[in-house]
């Protein structure tokens, strides 16, 4: 096994996640294992999500986890204060981050260099749509590292949006090209690394008519940053999972590429504190954790599970057929329903429904999602196809129904669905039919459940072998090359 490799606490890190759900978890896990090998760290979130980790974790959160050589510090946003407990608008936030937050970042490390109590800043772990900070490093001479929170398909897609731009398919002529119709039956088959993708699998943002649609600048804009940085690129995937696309991705790229996948597997194998790795959580919403013990009462592989991320909003509407769907499945159910989960409204379930589901559906407004992943009574996951809940999904060898709402959910989708073998799609339209026949399939279903299950089993065991350091897994062994990176020294 590789000589693990130790930084001396001269070596101060700031790491600095996109300011949502989806990438605060990823990057704090990173954090976490950087401080664990002795990086000084500097977690960087915005005023905005910074007021809402102290709400849901409890005023004292930062007083009573506080370490000397692991600190949080803010930069603003650029919006206007609120203290809605809801994840931002993410075009206008986009917008305002690549206008606003260059000045602040630069000032929060001119500041972080002057403190007599910690190291000079040694490296920038930034989030890929967050390269603004590659400016200000380049400007103080600091290294700096993106960590891009999706596949590598994903990323690979996202490498090629230019192309797409340059033979006219983005963007789209006009609404007409932007039908279920046509996504599904237009194919793009010439960009190496990954299958023939319909339209419909590719990330959400290139589906616009706005040739200056905000999402689309924002996506080429740091795409081209990443490729004219020459910045080593972080990837929280595994090296058996996606091989062909991470292949396609080094001969674009020359800098180094790190996958070091699934973060969850890698953390729990490289730090066997579980204290230590429950310490500092980035829930934005509070934990409950009752449905846990719900959980303790039911029997194995029984239960689905239902959670749309952090992001995603649906109708009333879709509310209700969901709802029914399940209800009408009779498999128990725990679900996770945020508050702000239905669109410019408050999600509300009737009495009838609640009655119908009476000891064997459960509603949560958060939990601890790795540990329900991971409880055995746990049979299959209802999902939006996040890129973190799919890697947690696959972990935990539990298969999936998918969902997909914007980014790179949709490509999450595809490969679960038709590469990986451990997934079923719903489909565009909601329909409580629907949602029932694919959760008996998926529970019950002797033929294509099954085999859903046996290939979650298998990638769970692959999963485990690309992080596990006695078995020289490959995400192990990354992580100690980007760590010697970030060190300075060579690979």
């Amino acid at each position: 096994m590789m000589n693990s490799l130790k930084a001396d606490q001269h070596h101060h890190a700031v790491c600095i996640p996109y300011p949502a759900q989806g990438h605060i978890t990823p990057m704090l896990k990173l954090a976490k294992l950087l401080h664990f090998k002795g990086f000084h760290i500097t977690f960087v979130n915005t005023d905005f999500n910074h007021k809402r980790l102290l709400r849901s974790n409890g005023p004292d959160f930062l007083s009573d986890h506080h370490s000397p050589s692991f600190r949080f510090d803010t930069i603003p946003d650029g919006l206007p204060e609120s203290d809605v407990d809801a994840t931002q608008d993410t075009p206008t936030l986009c917008d305002s981050l690549r206008r606003n937050c260059l000045a602040p970042f630069r000032s929060l490390l001119s500041k972080l260099n002057s403190a007599v109590d910690s190291p000079p800043v040694s490296c920038i772990v930034s989030d890929g749509v967050m390269s603004f900070t590659f400016i200000a490093a380049k400007e103080l001479g600091i290294p700096e590292v993106l960590f891009w929170t999706v596949t590598a398909s994903t990323f690979l897609c996202y490498l090629h949006c230019d192309q797409l731009l340059q033979k006219g398919i983005i963007p789209f002529k006009d609404t007409s090209y932007l039908t279920n119709e046509y996504l599904e039956r237009n194919t793009i088959d010439w960009i190496p690394g990954i299958k023939e993708f319909r339209l419909r699998d590719f990330p959400s943002f290139i589906k616009t008519t706005d040739p200056d649609d905000i999402m689309l600048q924002v996506l080429l804009e740091e795409v081209g940053r990443t490729k004219e940085s020459n910045c080593a690129i972080i990837l929280n995937t595994f090296d058996a999972l996606e091989h062909d696309a991470l292949q396609a991705i080094s001969s674009i790229l020359a800098p180094q590429i790190y996958t070091i996948g699934p973060l969850n597997l890698l953390s729990k194998y490289i730090i066997h504190d579980k204290d230590y790795m429950d310490t500092m959580g980035s829930n934005l919403w509070k934990e409950e954790r009752e449905c846990l013990k719900w959980l303790d009462t039911k029997d194995p592989n029984s239960v689905i599970y239902v959670n749309f991320g952090s992001i995603t909003v649906m109708t009333s509407e879709q509310l209700v057929e969901f709802a029914w769907g399940l209800a009408n499945s009779n498999h128990p159910f725990l679900w996770v329903i945020r508050p702000d989960l239905v669109a410019g409204d408050k999600a509300v379930l009737n009495q009838e429904f609640v009655t119908e589901i009476a000891n064997r559906g459960m509603l949560s407004g958060w939990c601890p999602q790795e540990e329900v992943l991971g409880h055995p009574a746990i049979g299959g996951f209802l999902t939006h196809s996040g890129w973190n809940s799919t890697l947690e999904s696959l972990s935990s060898g539990v298969p999936m129904i998918c969902w997909p709402f914007f980014s790179d959910q949709p490509t999450n989708c595809r490969l679960c669905c038709k590469e990986w073998g451990v997934g079923l799609e719903i489909g565009g339209v909601v329909v409580r039919e629907r949602v029932e026949e694919l959760v008996r399939e998926l529970m019950e279903g002797e033929k294509k459940g099954k085999e859903l299950t046996k290939k979650a089993l298998e990638w769970k065991k692959l999963a485990q072998d690309a992080t596990a350091p006695d078995q020289n897994g490959s995400s192990f062994m990354n992580f100690d090359k980007l760590v010697r990176h970030l060190l300075g020294g060579d690979n």
